[in-house]
């Protein structure tokens, strides 16, 4: 096994030299961040394309747009979570008070995906620079290209003892986790999750973990089904279903079922056109193992529409598949690709007491007209987080803490949650040195007891 603990030593020793926590450095590192991407914008979508096939606009979109906003939130609102807030002292600190403040780790891992390799990987890394961290970055081996060009991109701009990117595949991985880094940021699968926080276990290394599973989307029978469908079908085609808050499987009343299935062929063939396969605006699937996977799931199933496939493409059009049993492997598993099970329900009653028997989900998605029934809905059912009246855009701001809970996911990240994950509150009393109060040393008498205890309650 590769051994980082050498990586390790030099970017702890350039943290304890001060400088990452020096706040007008990590500013000017983000913009010379910020700065770089701008320039290789043509570079990075080449990459994208090469990798997954996307398109420029959803490239630019779903990873180039969003790490540049991330970094720009990051930037101006870093002085103001970085500054030390003052805090009343309690009544055994008196007469010092408080100061809490937001220290940085020290040294930082982010492990990042293939599936936005770009996203996923810069800004969790911007988010551990902002904190004060130096990081360790190892991008997805399965997305070849972009990994080479965050490498090239992040080697020209910084030291090593700062900002190293290490490239390799599950091997480099399980040695990162075992360097002794004090930070593990990690955003994949739960199994490999699993495996991270096993080995982050041995050195009691904190890890927040970005996971997964199987995202609902729930119609009611007030809901507006063309939006619904369209909506439902927009966010499960994004990057060819292989999104982590991708529509995972459709859950409907029963009285609205058919209506709603005909309109998910219907927006389907609205946005895969007459020939799916040759869409240019179509993401292919990241690899041949997982699109057999893919293939597999659909076997014995009722297809209602598509499910066209190439596998000497890796192109695979959306396939919708109705009222799958419920034990079978395309309801046991998140899918993580363009296929889309649709289910009827009694009521969305029944539809909530189904998620609750599942694990929690990263992300839930309600469309009905009923208000009061949406909120007490998104109140009672526990996930990471969603939307009500559509798909995957709660993740798409700054301003919202995005995480998982239990098997989706550990902590969370975007703007100020982000900074906080590479941050831990650092509490310090400052005592003054008279009065010195006499109650809080030996001797202790009954005296003293009484007087203590009269004044504590």
């Amino acid at each position: 096994m590769m051994d980082f603990t050498e990586t390790v030593r030099l970017q702890r020793e350039f943290y304890e030299s001060g400088i990452t926590r020096d706040l007008g450095y990590r500013r000017a590192a983000l913009a010379l961040l910020a700065g770089e991407i701008r320039r290789r914008e043509g570079e990075i979508a080449r990459a994208l394309q090469e990798d997954l096939g996307k398109p420029a606009l959803e490239g630019y979109v779903t990873e180039t747009g969003m790490v540049l906003e991330a970094i720009r939130y990051l930037r101006r609102y870093l002085e103001g979570w970085s500054k030390p807030r003052r805090v009343k002292g309690s009544l055994s600190q008196w007469p010092g008070y408080g100061r809490v403040e937001a220290a940085p780790y020290g040294t930082a891992l982010v492990l990042s995906p293939w599936n936005y390799p770009l996203q996923l990987a810069l800004i969790p890394l911007a988010e551990a620079m902002a904190a004060g961290n130096c990081v360790t970055l190892k991008p997805s081996e399965q997305a070849p290209a972009t990994a080479k060009l965050i490498g090239e991109l992040l080697d020209g701009l910084f030291e090593p003892c700062y900002i190293q990117v290490v490239t390799g595949g599950p091997e480099e991985c399980e040695a990162l986790t075992r360097a002794g880094f004090d930070k593990i940021f990690f955003t994949g699968s739960p199994a490999v999750g699993r495996r991270v926080m096993a080995a982050a276990a041995e050195t009691l290394t904190p890890v927040t973990l970005e996971l997964g599973g199987k995202s609902p989307c729930l119609v009611d029978s007030t809901a507006d089904l063309s939006l619904a469908a369209k909506r439902i079908v927009w966010g499960k085609l994004l990057n060819a279903g292989q999104t982590c808050v991708a529509p995972d499987y459709v859950l409907v009343c029963n009285d609205v079922k058919e209506a709603l299935i005909e309109q998910l062929i219907h927006w389907t063939k609205v946005f895969e056109g007459p020939e799916p396969l040759q869409n240019p605006d179509q993401t292919r699937i990241v690899s041949a193992r997982h699109f057999d996977r893919l293939e597999g799931l659909t076997q014995g199933e009722k297809v209602r529409f598509g499910g066209q496939r190439d596998r000497e493409r890796l192109a695979m059009s959306l396939a919708i598949l109705e009222d799958p049993p419920e034990d079978s492997a395309v309801m046991q598993e998140e899918i993580f690709g363009p296929v889309l099970p649709v289910t009827g329900c009694e009521n969305l009653e029944a539809a909530a007491r189904r998620v609750e028997a599942g694990s929690h989900p990263l992300a839930l998605y309600l469309f009905s007209r009923d208000k009061k029934a949406a909120r007490a809905l998104m109140r009672q059912l526990t996930f990471g987080g969603g939307c009500v009246n559509d798909t995957v855009l709660h993740l798409a701001s700054s301003r919202m803490p995005f995480g998982g809970v239990g098997g989706s996911g550990m902590g969370a990240c975007h703007g100020k949650a982000g900074f906080e994950a590479f941050s831990r509150e650092k509490s310090v009393l400052y005592q003054r040195r008279w009065p010195d109060l006499s109650l809080r040393y030996r001797p202790y008498s009954e005296k003293k007891y009484r007087s203590v205890k009269k004044v504590m309650k």
